[in-house]
């Protein structure tokens, strides 16, 4: 809100007026669970739901983390394994069963990968 006596003078308003919404009990612990999730107070929430903003959520964003760690993972192990197949002198000492282990950890990795994306698109 500008001041109307100096124009270049912004007035911080205050949000006095308060509204009472009836919840039942389980509704009432889902909104602050929601409210949480999304790194927002309960008001902070139900104000950006009543004026039809989209509200962030924190959990979507640490499984995109989650999901960049594990690609991160994979990239490394791939890069193990070029190595391995190119006879570098560096990995004369791994054998068949340490690359089938490497190739385990792979599987194990894209399996947890695929069950954080499952996650996100629920």
């Amino acid at each position: 809100m500008i001041d109307k006596k100096n124009p270049k003078i912004i007035k911080k308003e205050r949000r006095d007026k308060k509204l009472r919404v009836p919840v039942l009990p389980t509704e009432e612990a889902e909104i602050k669970n929601k409210a949480t999730d999304a790194g927002l107070t309960v008001a902070e929430y139900l104000r950006n739901l009543g004026l039809g903003y989209q509200v962030p959520s924190v959990i979507d964003n640490r499984k995109v983390d989650a999901l960049l760690r594990i690609n991160a993972d994979l990239g490394r192990l791939g890069g193990l394994i070029k190595l391995w197949l190119t006879n570098d002198k560096r990995t004369k000492l791994i054998g068949k069963s340490q690359l089938h282990m490497t190739l385990d950890i792979i599987r194990n990795t894209q399996s947890t990968m695929l069950d954080v994306i499952m996650k996100l698109k629920k």
